[in-house]
């Protein structure tokens, strides 16, 4: 008996001082990313924000006169409540984990934007892929390339047509750089503050994800994945956007991962928007 009670002793110590280690490693990992850092990936979703914001005003116009169905007219609101909801949050971010969230906020925006397209040109719904690899403001990708760093072996990402288009004609891809010091970098290469800006992307891929930025600053940070799947499923089809906007209205809470978005692909509770067309 006082054998036994030894070796749960044992254990719990073990199990404690294995919790502690983490926790000091994540407090470690925080540290490293600077005030700087951190109010450049800032920018950077916000410039993504506007960019998605750009593309529902021209959303907008191109609907003007078409006849919308239910379906189209709830993944519009979707889309514009998703644009609110990523400006607010992206303002009260005071940590860089906490960009992973109004990431997954814009994305799940520029699907319900994909799906209003389709709907109302007739067409299919879309598969709930991630954003483009090489450019997210391309938005959702349509197929993967096989495409490799400099020096780094072959993998295949995620990409839009143009930018899949491009890869196989041994051109480059239109990357997204951001600005480190004096240079505009890729994403990728732009420091540990850029990790959950990534994992808000690509995190529900889990271990697909470090394979694709292997060979990268980026790649080392990401090995032991598993963050999920996504809503509507990275290889499922179909009705992702579905027939469900945002909830509208609501006390926002950006950063508690819950909420329960409309619609098939789901996830958070939006407010409102200020692109509306009239429908």
């Amino acid at each position: 008996m006082e054998f036994i009670l030894i070796i749960a002793v044992v254990v719990i110590a073990v199990l404690a001082y294995r919790s502690y280690r983490r926790t000091q490693l994540q407090t470690k990992q925080q540290h490293q990313i600077t005030a700087a850092e951190l109010e450049a990936v800032k920018r950077t979703a916000d410039e993504d924000i506007t960019r998605f914001g750009e593309e529902l005003q021209d959303l907008d116009l191109d609907m003007v006169g078409k006849d919308l169905g239910d379906g189209a007219r709830q993944d519009y609101q979707r889309a514009l409540d998703s644009y609110e909801s990523a400006k607010q949050a992206v303002g009260q971010v005071t940590e860089a984990d906490q960009i992973k969230h109004v990431i997954e906020i814009l994305e799940d925006g520029r699907y319900a934007a994909t799906c209003v397209r389709a709907r109302v040109n007739g067409e299919p719904l879309p598969q709930r892929r991630p954003s483009c690899f090489f450019n997210p403001q391309h938005g959702p990708s349509v197929e993967d390339v096989s495409w490799a760093p400099p020096g780094g072996a072959p993998r295949e990402v995620p990409a839009c047509a143009a930018d899949a288009e491009r890869v196989r004609a041994g051109a480059e891809p239109d990357v997204r750089k951001v600005m480190v010091g004096p240079q505009r970098v890729p994403y990728w290469e732009a420091g540990p503050a850029y990790s959950p800006y990534a994992q808000g992307m690509f995190g529900a891929l889990g271990g697909v994800m470090t394979g694709m930025f292997l060979g990268t600053m980026l790649g080392g940070m990401f090995a032991g994945g598993g963050y999920g799947d996504y809503a509507g499923g990275y290889d499922g089809g179909g009705d992702g956007g579905g027939d469900g906007g945002g909830d509208g209205g609501g006390d926002f809470n950006p950063f508690d991962g819950g909420g329960d978005g409309g619609g098939d692909g789901g996830g958070f509770d939006f407010g409102g928007g200020d692109f509306g067309g009239d429908f």
